[in-house]
């Protein structure tokens, strides 16, 4: 079946997360989503009730974020706070593992972390999505986060926040996030097939969205380049004008 623009909206988790976002600018990216019918919005945990609100009537999903984005809580806070959010309203519960103890090898401790906020979501009947802080981890590592997340039969497997920073090649810093494509090879290679991969963070372009979704099986992007891509698809997969070009709310 032919891809049109409304498919590639229903992949999108619009990202409304940057630290100085405030209702004004959660009220129009919200619009923003329902006018392109997106997949979800991502909100921070203290927007999630307003984002029901805003969303209520439509199929636009709220997706929280608990942990975010470093990932340090304790267990018991992270799966608190997941309670909070389902009971806010979020439908999709985006977690950020505990990266150090990933990076020790503690995988004990990762799998119970994850498993914690999991029983929360699945008695609120929401899908999780496991954020692996990529930029941090080797393929080994990687490899392991996706087996966990198979074996707990988790719903998403996700590259990374947009927010944490590593020192580049050039001495500054930045991240790859899903711009590196390898990783997200060997997360659709080593999940099994139930488990969907989301790719957040540096997919802004059309062209990069159709490369992830067609070469590495990824089947949900985490991006607040929505109106941009949605409006070329519009053009490249459904024959429409260019539209008028919109102002997007800051993300990553």
């Amino acid at each position: 079946m032919k891809l049109s623009s409304k498919d590639v909206a229903k992949m999108i988790d619009h990202s409304l997360l940057h630290p100085t976002l405030g209702d004004s600018e959660l009220k129009k990216g919200c619009e923003l989503a329902l006018k392109y019918d997106v997949a979800s919005c991502c909100v921070k945990p203290y927007h999630t009730a307003l984002a029901k609100k805003l969303l209520a009537g439509s199929d636009v999903m709220v997706c929280a974020v608990i942990g975010f984005p470093h990932g340090n809580s304790s267990s018991e806070i992270k799966a608190e706070e997941a309670g909070q959010v389902c009971r806010d309203g979020a439908q999709e519960v985006d977690m950020v593992i505990n990266i150090a103890r990933a990076v020790e090898g503690d995988w004990d401790f990762v799998e119970k972390d994850i498993a914690a906020v999991l029983a929360v979501t699945k008695r609120w009947k929401a899908a999780i999505k496991v954020i692996f802080e990529t930029d941090y981890l080797n393929d080994e590592q990687i490899i392991k986060l996706c087996q966990i997340c198979s074996r707990l039969d988790c719903e998403f497997v996700k590259t990374s926040t947009g927010y944490n920073y590593v020192t580049m090649p050039d001495g500054q810093l930045g991240y790859k996030g899903a711009g590196d494509y390898h990783v997200l090879e060997l997360m659709r290679k080593h999940s099994k097939a139930s488990v969907q991969v989301k790719a957040a963070g540096k997919v802004r372009t059309f062209e990069a969205f159709i490369e992830v979704r067609e070469k590495y099986g990824v089947t949900r992007v985490g991006t607040a380049q929505t109106a941009a891509i949605v409006e070329e698809a519009r053009v490249k997969l459904d024959g429409a004008k260019p539209g008028e070009k919109v102002a997007e709310v800051k993300g990553y």
